[in-house]
């Protein structure tokens, strides 16, 4: 394996990581208001992500510099092609963040409900703008012989870009739903658990045809072991929640969200941005990799700081198990601040 290749499987892990970790909470944000009757049941659904949600989108700051270091051309070209979502999707996360925190801050009812919708919008335009992002990188955008985007907005909202932020999107409102289903009690569990039911056969359909649409899209027949297993985890996603089995359910959820990311990525090896002008175009992960000297420092670095970013994280979720209920004492302050939990 060379240097290239070890940075494209880090590349690959981090995205895997993100979508992940960071799914159930843009699920949670998106789910609050249907979960949550009245104030305090939308409280207790915020409270189960404030521990967690700002150092889960760490994930997303680690591959976009991962991919600038690493694969500087790759940054530059899908930078250019996708502005406008990229800008779209930072918005979301901007409008998301301060949602956590003006609504917990807000003096009036209206303002409560403004900011809480606020939250749910961006929740939801987040993985769906993420999603087409990297829908694109396989499904294609229009590239020159001089890696420069030569399309226009329409070029990013080619059908199977599309159908892939729905598929994420979908799999983050699932797993979202689970997720409140075990870390929460009463009514806000009940409902979370019914929520789930919905979602799960919706979300395993999407799935399927997400992969399905990458067969055609890539010009392949057969299922590749990972397709094939992104789609079984999604449909034993419904079936356990279905029996109640929230434990595994949660577990079918996170396997499907990084299905999705593995399956794309594969597909897209050894390019890294596809070209609808053509293969002449595409972008490779040898002809965009960064030298390998600044690879080897990126390596050493990595094998440093991943473990004690692991450790942290993998210690806070430990901390932060217990289930929460409307009388039970928040595990920490409301989200506001990095730090904050």
């Amino acid at each position: 394996m060379t240097l290239a290749e070890f940075w494209f499987a880090v590349i690959v892990v981090v995205w895997t990581g993100f979508l992940v970790l960071e799914g159930f909470d843009f699920g949670v944000g998106a789910l609050h208001r249907a979960v949550g009757r009245d104030e305090a049941d939308r409280d207790l659904a915020i409270r189960t992500i404030g521990p967690f949600w700002d150092g889960n989108e760490v994930w997303l700051i680690v591959a976009v510099a991962g991919t600038f270091a690493a694969f500087p051309a790759w940054y530059a070209t899908a930078l250019s092609a996708f502005y406008p979502l990229y800008l779209v999707v930072l918005v979301a996360l901007i409008l998301r963040g301060v949602s956590f925190e003006f609504r917990d801050h807000a003096r009036t009812e209206r303002a409560r409900q403004v900011w809480s919708v606020a939250l749910t919008a961006g929740s939801v335009v987040a993985p769906l703008g993420l999603g087409i992002v990297l829908g694109g990188y396989l499904g294609g955008v229009p590239i020159d012989a001089q890696e420069e985007f030569v399309g226009g907005f329409g070029d990013l909202f080619r059908p199977y870009a599309v159908l892939t932020g729905i598929a994420v999107t979908a799999v983050c409102l699932l797993h979202g739903a689970v997720f409140l289903a075990l870390r929460t009690t009463g009514s806000v569990h009940r409902r979370a658990l019914r929520l789930a039911t919905v979602l799960g056969p919706l979300t395993a359909v999407v799935v399927f045809a997400w992969v399905v649409s990458t067969r055609v899209d890539t010009g392949g027949v057969l299922l590749s072991v990972v397709e094939l297993g992104t789609v079984l985890v999604a449909i034993a996603a419904a079936v356990l929640v279905h029996l109640r089995q929230e434990g595994a359910a949660f577990v079918a959820t996170a396997a499907t969200a990084a299905g999705l990311v593995v399956s794309l990525f594969s597909e897209l090896y050894p390019r890294v941005l596809v070209s609808s002008l053509g293969p002449d175009t595409d972008l490779t992960l040898a002809a965009t990799a960064s030298s390998s000297y600044a690879l080897w420092v990126m390596t050493v670095v990595l094998a440093v700081f991943l473990p004690v970013v692991l450790v942290y994280q993998g210690w806070t979720y430990h901390v932060f198990r217990r289930r929460l209920s409307r009388t039970s004492e928040p595990d920490a302050p409301a989200p506001s601040v990095p730090g904050s939990g």
